[in-house]
């Protein structure tokens, strides 16, 4: 995967066989307890043909600050060539200081189906779990 940055900031994953590559602020953001944040990486991505980037929390920083991703994972599209930002958002009691070069989120890339759409007047429900949705199963 190609990329470039505004930072001295490299992509890099901590371990060698790590599924993601961590991805760190490119500025200061104070996140108050309650609040969001879109907090620019200064990072762009050239993403493999037939793949998808997605945005995913860090598990330290949610366990730790209640700090995770908005809308994890976040999406980032094949022709997408914008500067990677994620969607911070405290769940903790208190604010949590972002401090530029930290890790606050990683990019996992995966291959990705797109299949044709077809729309017709209905579709199956002769399975066995029907239509039956969340907490169907007791939970």
């Amino acid at each position: 995967m190609r990329y470039s940055s505004d930072t001295t900031y490299e992509l890099v994953r901590a371990h060698e066989t790590d599924a993601g590559v961590d991805l760190v602020a490119n500025e200061d953001v104070n996140i108050m307890a309650g609040s969001r944040h879109l907090v620019k990486t200064g990072f762009r991505v050239e993403l493999p043909a037939g793949t998808v980037g997605l945005v995913c929390p860090r598990s330290g920083l949610a366990a730790k600050h209640g700090v995770t991703t908005a809308n994890a994972p976040g999406v980032i599209d094949e022709g997408y060539a914008g500067e990677i930002m994620v969607n911070l958002i405290n769940l903790g009691k208190s604010a949590h200081m972002v401090t530029k070069g930290d890790r606050i989120a990683q990019l996992v890339v995966l291959p990705v189906l797109t299949p044709k759409l077809e729309r017709v007047e209905s579709v199956s429900t002769d399975t066995s779990r029907g239509t039956n949705g969340h907490g169907s199963t007791g939970y």
